[in-house]
């Protein structure tokens, strides 16, 4: 009888060790996919402002005021982002735990 639940705890161990490496290696995954494609919408995100801020400066007649018009157009992102920190916190800590544990 003890050998049997000797056996049980060792096999309960191992499985515990494989499930942990299997959600961690999905996580590390997942974590690789989500930067490199942060990193190739951030070189298209930055060209496409680039691009933008040029069409409006044309049309302005000066390509400074074109700039100036986006750059002011992510300070009123920003500053909608710092004023919602709390609920967007909540929202990426809610998400990472259930990714977590599903």
């Amino acid at each position: 009888m003890l050998d049997i639940l000797k056996d049980y705890a060792s096999q309960r161990i191992d499985l515990l060790k494989m499930e942990a490496t299997e959600k961690t290696s999905v996580t590390a995954g997942t974590i690789t996919i989500i930067v490199l494609l942060s990193v190739c919408m951030l070189f298209f995100l930055i060209l496409l402002n680039i691009g933008l801020g040029l069409l409006i400066g044309y049309y302005l007649g000066n390509y400074a005021y074109g700039i100036l018009i986006m750059a002011g157009f992510y300070l009123l992102v920003m500053l909608i982002i710092f004023l919602s920190k709390k609920t967007l916190k909540t929202l990426v800590a809610n998400k990472i735990i259930q990714s977590l544990n599903d």
